[in-house]
């Protein structure tokens, strides 16, 4: 997890190859340019039992609730192949964030791998670009 902030003209970006839902929490309460999250899960409980359709209170990752409040523009990068977090989660949250969203599936990617890929670099990179300039 990154985020630099040190004075009020310098542009944030928030990423995090591990821990999506401490990254979201980050993000709806800080300003940033972009954030990046990487195959992001939309709740603990989600991960555990596909079928469950609402929010418990016992749900320990409620990134799926939260993400309404992220206007930052982001980037949700996810494998088609994750064995992990089923590619499911990265649309449902591109579907509910409060801000501008680019998904970005890497085809064959798991969960694992996601960032071996070619394309994971061009994208993050054109995000970035778009962002920070």
């Amino acid at each position: 997890l990154t985020h630099s902030h040190t004075h009020p003209h310098t542009r944030s970006l928030i990423h995090s190859l591990t821990g999506s839902a401490a990254t979201v929490d980050l993000a709806v309460k800080v300003a940033a340019a972009g954030v990046i999250l990487h195959s992001p899960l939309a709740s603990g409980l989600r991960v555990l039992k596909p079928d469950v359709k609402r929010t418990w209170c016992c749900d320990p990752f409620k990134n799926i609730n939260k993400i309404r409040r992220l206007g930052h523009p982001t980037l949700i990068i996810h494998g088609t192949q994750d064995e992990i977090v089923p590619v499911q989660h990265g649309q449902m949250l591109a579907d509910r964030c409060g801000g501008p969203v680019e998904l970005l599936f890497i085809d064959g990617a798991g969960h694992n791998d996601v960032e071996s890929y070619q394309s994971y670099f061009d994208g993050v990179t054109e995000f970035l670009l778009k962002r920070l300039g």
